[in-house]
């Protein structure tokens, strides 16, 4: 079964939520307001190695989106 998690970046003057799909293999699938937006595969060797597929997101955003899927794991 997939795991799915919530999680809140602040951007601009907004705070906006992003729905995270765990795909296995340090792979996300990112989806806002019912609507997949990208995935992002994290270097499970390097926490500051990602590589964005598919994405429609520009990239402070991204690795703002990264560091809270690091939070939740690290907290899980």
């Amino acid at each position: 079964m997939m795991k799915q998690f919530r999680i809140e970046v602040p951007e601009n003057d907004t705070l906006q939520i992003f729905s995270i799909t765990e795909l296995g293999d340090n792979n996300y699938e990112i989806h806002k307001a019912g609507d997949r937006i990208g995935m992002i595969h994290i270097d499970g060797d390097s926490h500051d190695h990602c590589k964005a597929v598919d994405c429609e997101i520009d990239l402070p955003l991204l690795n703002s989106i990264r560091e809270g899927i690091l939070l939740h794991r690290d907290l899980n």
